[in-house]
């Protein structure tokens, strides 16, 4: 096994790894070989890509993944958010303990999967503040929501509804001057 990974780094000719964060094999495999990673991703469940950047991510403002709260939290609303956020921690460390053993076997130093993360160079976080609420993000990371989407024309009906609606409200517009000034 050691001449195969001899052999893997030597002879790779990859310019960068692109990978998904939620299992780490694609990071440690980008450590072995020396080349930077792109990350794809919309969300670790524990909130692990706040961590590994070192983004802000403060539950007095943002909601956590899995509560039905938004961004304007009341007091009580913001101590259960805080209170969600406790198990998340252990969580993480139980889901990504056996990765970060792995690692450490197979780059032959003591890692943890926070710190691997920490090696990426650019995290393209599939989130669009329309639909997620808003929080902090770092330089590196690029929202690309609708990437994965297929292009599509909008249909005739469509098109045909958005006339009928601007026509309709140029009419009640219309209408409602005639009544104001006559």
């Amino acid at each position: 096994m050691e001449d195969q990974q001899a052999s893997l780094k030597t002879e790779s000719k990859f310019d960068a790894v692109f990978t998904n964060p939620l299992l780490p094999c694609g990071q440690i495999v980008a450590e072995h070989l020396s080349v930077p990673s792109v990350f794809l991703l919309q969300l670790i469940p524990c909130g692990l890509e706040s961590v590994a950047t070192q983004c802000p991510n403060p539950p007095s403002y943002v909601p956590r993944a899995f509560t039905d709260l938004t961004d304007r939290m009341n007091f009580l609303e913001r101590v259960k958010n805080l209170i969600f956020e406790i198990p998340n921690y252990f969580l993480c460390d139980f889901v990504f303990q056996p990765y970060a053993k792995l690692a450490s076997e197979f780059l032959g130093r003591d890692v943890t999967v926070p710190d691997l993360l920490r090696q990426a160079s650019i995290w393209l976080m599939k989130l669009d503040f329309v639909l997620h609420y808003p929080k902090p993000l770092m330089p590196n990371m690029i929202m690309v929501s609708g990437v994965n989407c297929a292009h599509k024309k909008l249909p005739q009906v469509g098109h045909a509804l958005f006339l009928f609606v601007s026509f309709l409200q140029v009419f009640t517009y219309s209408e409602m001057l005639q009544h104001r000034f006559c």
